[in-house]
């Protein structure tokens, strides 16, 4: 896979915030905040048109992987909360 950020992937198989930048949610796999921003990268390169139809696609497979991780980390945080309501409600 390649972008246009040096040692992004490194960092991303690493589990590790690429340089200058820091996430308060820090999960296997990667952040959400890293993954989100990697996402719109994505979203800009098939937006610009640019691309052959296998970058494209290369692209959009790539897009879907970050979307659906994403949404995991976002339902996994929504049932933590529900945790901590319940809790503070004496459930």
């Amino acid at each position: 896979m390649s972008n246009d950020h040096p040692g992004y992937d490194d960092a991303y198989r690493a589990g590790q915030q690429p340089a200058g930048q820091q996430s308060e949610l820090a999960l296997e796999g990667g952040t959400f905040e890293a993954l989100y921003a990697r996402l719109e990268e994505v979203a800009q390169r098939l937006e610009a048109g640019d691309l052959t139809l296998e970058q494209s696609v290369t692209l959009y497979e790539e897009g879907m992987r970050l979307a659906e991780e994403c949404q995991g980390l976002l339902t996994d945080v929504e049932q933590r909360i529900e945790v901590l309501r319940q809790r503070a409600n004496g459930a």
